[in-house]
């Protein structure tokens, strides 16, 4: 069930919901907006009529519109945007402590709105939320890599984790996972429609949202690889699905750095369309 539900005292019958649905499955009657029960199947339960209405008459999904933030007025000034966009840098460096659980849990819930294709919403977000966990992961992938390296098991194309390895047995150098206090992997069900771009948008949210709160975070192919390619075994670890494409891995934490100013980059590739 949808659930839609029209407040009549309130709703102007301006049929913007009607206009803006995706599915088409909102019409008038009697004047008002309505959902035909024949019709509830398609909806993709995207909101858009609730996010749409000017007065806030439309609930769905059990979903008042009492409990949406409004947005005239509240979106960043453009230029500060900018300067988040521009400013964002890859972090390498943190510090030994955890993140407030408070701060981390309002990071995943904000990211979690990224778009995904057909609605489907199946990213899911597996975190290392706790350093004493994270070093207890770190050496059990790191262990797993020295396996490898010592039975000369690596694929040739990833034969540079060699060198990774040398550099943690020598000096406990980690270039894996940077010691980062905290781990985040994006991963979503192979069959839906759009599994890696998925993660990717949502990961890609996280980490704008997450440095404009002071934290910072890198990108970790090295990870992501030796956890989806090299070591499969390590996802009952981190209890990633097995019917789960893993999209990317990513490192964050409270940095060590703080950089001064934004780098330039330029001009952008830009191919027009004659």
């Amino acid at each position: 069930m949808l659930n839609f539900r029209v407040n009549r005292q309130a709703c102007t019958k301006c049929g913007q919901c009607v206009a803006d649905c995706p599915a088409m499955i909102i019409a008038m009657e009697n004047g008002y907006p309505a959902i035909a029960p024949e019709k509830e199947a398609s909806c993709y339960r995207c909101q858009h009529c609730l996010a749409i209405c000017p007065p806030g008459a439309v609930s769905i999904l059990g979903l008042k519109p009492s409990g949406s933030r409004p947005l005239s007025g509240g979106y960043p000034d453009p230029d500060k945007l900018e300067l988040l966009l521009k400013g964002r840098r890859s972090v390498r460096r943190y510090q030994d402590e955890n993140l407030d659980p408070a701060l981390l849990q309002h990071l995943l819930e904000v990211a979690w709105h990224a778009p995904t294709g057909v609605n489907s919403r199946q990213v899911r977000f597996t975190v290392v939320d706790d350093k004493d966990k994270m070093a207890l992961l770190r050496e059990e992938v790191l262990s797993g890599l020295t396996r490898l390296v010592r039975e000369n098991a690596l694929p040739e194309s990833l034969s540079y984790y060699a060198d990774f390895i040398m550099m943690w047995e020598k000096s406990r150098y980690d270039v894996i996972f940077r010691g980062a206090p905290h781990l985040l992997v994006a991963s979503a069900p192979e069959n839906v429609a759009t599994p890696q771009q998925d993660c990717l948008i949502a990961l890609s949210y996280f980490e704008l949202f997450a440095q404009a709160n002071g934290v910072g975070t890198v990108w970790d192919g090295l990870a992501k690889r030796a956890i989806a390619e090299l070591l499969p075994e390590t996802r009952r670890t981190f209890g990633i699905p097995d019917d789960h494409q893993i999209g990317y891995a990513m490192v964050f934490g409270k940095p060590v750095v703080r950089y001064a100013r934004t780098v330039q980059y330029g001009p952008a590739l830009i191919h027009r369309v004659r």
